[in-house]
């Protein structure tokens, strides 16, 4: 007479195949194609001759575009707080001047307003200050990146300080602080941690958009990519190159903004 059957726990068993699906769906498969991309690009980069060339010439026109964004963004961001710091004042001046800067500047594309701020504005400056560096093609274009974005910075600005209870500002005033000194004591730093992660989304669109100073001649890495086309001729290997470098340069900004969101949640908890 035979034994009893062994007998399996459906629950035991159901529980393992979903625990499986679950790793399996939270397993970060677009890293794992990006990476054997990224290997595929490096062996065929130090394989070929021309990729390597490429990358070469390519190289420094990276760093100018990394200048270009971080210059244009410090300008963004003072101009950023400063809209904010005007849109949430009860003087009526302040506040108009900073929603009339938010909306206008956010009404023209992008690409308008730089060619307008490079061939217009600063050109009228020089003449009116005397100050050549004006007629600079790279302050040119951190004028023009820095203040198109700073019109969207402000919005986060402001929402980051509304998000913050109102009792807070009271307190703080009730303590003898003045409004600015509530603001910049009490307030922002509690802010920071809200907006971190948006300002670090902005600033990797921004790495992307310093792309449309190429049509005010900055040698940043489309325009450098547009010069060596016209010389070689490659334009495979060349546009290749350009949106690789592009795409490494954002992939580190996305990872940077991750630490950035994670460092901020761990703030809230």
């Amino acid at each position: 007479m035979a034994g009893p059957s062994p007998q399996v726990n459906p629950d035991v068993s159901g529980q393992g195949r979903l625990l499986s699906v679950g790793v399996l769906e939270r397993a970060p498969w677009w890293a794992l194609v990006l990476l054997i991309a990224g290997v595929f690009a490096f062996v065929s980069i130090r394989r070929s001759p021309v990729y390597l060339e490429t990358y070469q010439f390519l190289l420094p026109a990276v760093f100018v575009t990394i200048k270009l964004a971080l210059a244009a963004y410090v300008v963004a961001m003072v101009l950023g707080l400063l809209a904010a710091l005007g849109q949430i004042s009860r003087h009526p001046i302040p506040s108009t001047i900073a929603r009339l800067y938010v909306e206008v500047v956010r009404g023209v594309p992008l690409l308008v307003q730089l060619i307008y701020i490079a061939f217009v504005l600063t050109p009228v400056l020089a003449d009116l200050t005397g100050i050549r560096w004006f007629r600079n093609d790279m302050v040119r274009a951190v004028l023009g990146l820095g203040i198109g974005y700073g019109a969207y910075l402000a919005e986060v600005y402001r929402a980051g300080i509304e998000s913050i209870p109102r009792g807070q500002g009271e307190a703080a005033r009730s303590l003898g602080m003045t409004p600015w000194q509530a603001m910049r004591h009490i307030i922002l730093p509690q802010a920071i941690r809200v907006i971190l992660p948006p300002l670090g989304n902005d600033f990797v669109s921004m790495l992307k958009d310093s792309s449309l100073a190429s049509v005010i001649s900055v040698t940043e890495l489309t325009y450098s990519g547009s010069l060596l086309n016209a010389r070689t001729f490659r334009s495979f290997e060349t546009y290749n190159m350009v949106a690789l470098l592009y795409l490494i340069m954002t992939l580190i900004g996305s990872l940077g903004v991750r630490g950035l969101e994670r460092w901020a949640g761990k703030g809230k908890r």
